[in-house]
């Protein structure tokens, strides 16, 4: 079952995810001595890991992985990784980042990601992201990328620039210990809506997932 967290404002819920996501770092370094956590792209990601950047975690203990990546060169405004740097990884100390090589293009961007994905033994935290038609990391309906069961898949044809992408799969990411999705904003509100109904959109698929939203998402 999703567990849904609602917040009178979008700050409030993106400071609530930062802390659900440090408590559980927290946890995964006291087990194991070390965090594999995936991150989302986007813009509503950036207050919640603003949030998380000012508290004191064992940072070289922690592993940062990428739902997906967007086939554009290196250092490309629209890169996800180019969002994360900024407001997280450029502010915390010595930490471990795997960055998707996307640059490479689609086939040869998931071959690579895929080695370094496999020699884990699991994610712990997978924080993910949803959009209006129910797509997650780049896992969009009816794309056949849904169907590739190996933990990390080339996305063509995406209904959003760039059409050439990087996924983590529906495998992969229903194997994660823990899941967590931030949304704001009453753009969000019918896919939630419809998610609650249980339709089997992309992010019905992943499992359950701990939802931290504004009223706004909520509706």
């Amino acid at each position: 079952m999703h567990k849904w967290n609602i917040y009178s404002e979008f700050d409030q819920a993106s400071k609530a995810a930062a802390d659900f996501l440090a408590e559980h770092i927290l946890q995964s370094v006291q087990k194991k001595n070390t965090c594999h956590v995936v991150l989302p792209g986007g813009n509503t990601p950036a207050k919640c890991l603003a949030y998380l950047a000012q508290k004191k975690l064992p940072w070289d203990k922690i592993h940062w992985y990428l739902g997906d990546e967007r086939c554009y060169p290196v250092g490309h405004i629209e890169r996800n990784d180019v969002m994360l740097e900024k407001n997280l990884w450029s502010k915390i100390g010595k930490t471990q980042v795997h960055r998707i090589p996307a640059e490479l293009g689609a086939e040869q961007g998931a071959e690579s990601y895929r080695k370094i994905m496999d020699a884990i033994d699991c994610i712990d935290i997978a924080f993910l992201g949803v959009g209006e038609d129910g797509h997650s990391a780049s896992l969009f309906p009816d794309n056949i990328a849904l169907k590739d069961r190996r933990s990390v898949v080339a996305v063509h044809d995406s209904p959003k620039a760039p059409a050439e992408r990087v996924s983590l799969s529906v495998q992969i990411l229903k194997q994660a210990k823990c899941r967590m999705l931030l949304a704001s904003g009453v753009t969000k509100v019918d896919v939630i809506a419809r998610i609650k109904k249980g339709e089997l959109l992309p992010v019905n698929r992943l499992g359950n997932i701990n939802w931290f939203m504004d009223e706004a998402a909520a509706g």
